[in-house]
């Protein structure tokens, strides 16, 4: 319809900007990615589903100031975590989400943070003033190592715990029903921090070594890698 040759335009109330999502204990209208800010991880597969990544990034104005690149699959993935560790820092969070970081689960990992950022939904949406520059490696624990678990099992075998978050697992506990009730492990990340401080291999390996659960009431002691 048009008023004396012009579009008329008929005017609404509702247009009142974006709705407010929280970041670091406040509620933001955010219009410019330079507005982003929050600490968060999760993780993205690769196509054939043939390995994963997870990725946390610490974002501050909206430019990713750390990034902490763990992952699992294909021996190919860890050069591509090399190479996004380089990429990623530096980048703000829209320039990360359109650039080649390599690894196809990597793009994935960055593609569900973004979401997760811009919708406010970070891990310290609700912290007062986030956390600071080198946070992001706190995940990886005082020894700075990825925590993996590793567990196979087999209908004839049973299960066997091979790797826990306490480290490499070398003993496995059975009670008298040969059920599990405790390993002993071997801290490999506090055992190569004592390896590098000085201490003798043998003498780092026995203060790394620990046991968790019943172990000690066990019954029965099994190598879940050779029994």
């Amino acid at each position: 319809m048009t008023h004396q040759g012009k579009v008329f335009c008929v005017h609404s109330s509702a247009n009142r900007g974006p709705a407010p999502i929280p970041q670091e204990g406040n509620w933001d209208k955010v219009t410019e990615i330079n507005q982003i800010n929050g600490l968060t991880h999760g993780v993205g597969g690769c196509a054939p589903q043939q390995g994963t990544c997870k990725l946390t990034l610490n974002i501050k104005g909206g430019v990713i100031q750390e990034a902490l690149v763990e992952t699992i699959g294909c021996s190919g993935m860890t050069q591509s975590a090399a190479m996004a560790g380089e990429i990623l820092p530096g980048k703000t969070i829209l320039e990360a989400l359109n650039t080649d970081l390599v690894c196809d689960a990597i793009n994935v990992a960055m593609r569900e943070l973004f979401l997760q950022i811009v919708y406010g939904r970070s891990q310290t949406a609700f912290s007062e003033g986030g956390l600071p520059v080198g946070a992001g490696a706190e995940e990886l624990g005082k020894n700075m190592r990825s925590h993996i678990g590793t567990i196979t099992g087999s209908l004839e075998g049973g299960p066997r715990y091979l790797e826990i978050a306490e480290g490499y697992v070398m003993e496995l506990g059975l009670d008298n029903q040969d059920e599990i009730i405790g390993y002993k492990f071997v801290n490999l990340g506090k055992m190569m921090n004592l390896i590098r401080d000085g201490v003798s291999p043998g003498e780092a390996f026995n203060k790394a070594v620990g046991v968790y659960g019943r172990f000690k009431e066990a019954v029965k002691i099994i190598d879940p890698r050779k029994e």
